[in-house]
């Protein structure tokens, strides 16, 4: 079991940047993966980036160049570094970490990204 408290987040103009964070209840290291999804209005939730505790990093294709996932091994955090925002990034992102390969079964209580143009 492990549980995730996400921080970060808000109001931004378009271009701007926000940096999300992560901190679970548990060592990253003792973490199969950690990833950050996010869920637009009337829209399924959709993967933004993951990373392994190997370090290896996936992003979704529409943040690539954009968005950074990354992790602080001695604040035991993760973080989403948002950069060029653009309105369709708005969304409800949320944190989670996967236990087992392929499976992302914990879940942050979700923090309001908001883009305007």
């Amino acid at each position: 079991q492990v549980q995730l408290v996400q921080s970060g987040g808000g109001l931004v103009q378009a271009g701007g940047s926000l940096r999300l964070a992560c901190v679970p209840s548990r060592r990253i290291f003792s973490i199969n993966a950690m990833g950050w999804y996010r869920q637009a209005p009337a829209k399924q939730r959709e993967l933004v980036a993951t990373l392994t505790s190997g370090g290896s990093t996936n992003y979704a294709d529409s943040v690539k160049g954009r968005f950074t996932i990354s992790r602080d091994n001695a604040k035991n955090t993760v973080y989403l570094q948002m950069n060029n925002l653009k309105p369709d990034d708005t969304a409800v992102y949320y944190c989670a970490a996967s236990l087992v390969s392929g499976r992302y079964d914990y879940w942050g209580q979700g923090t309001q990204v908001t883009v305007s143009s």
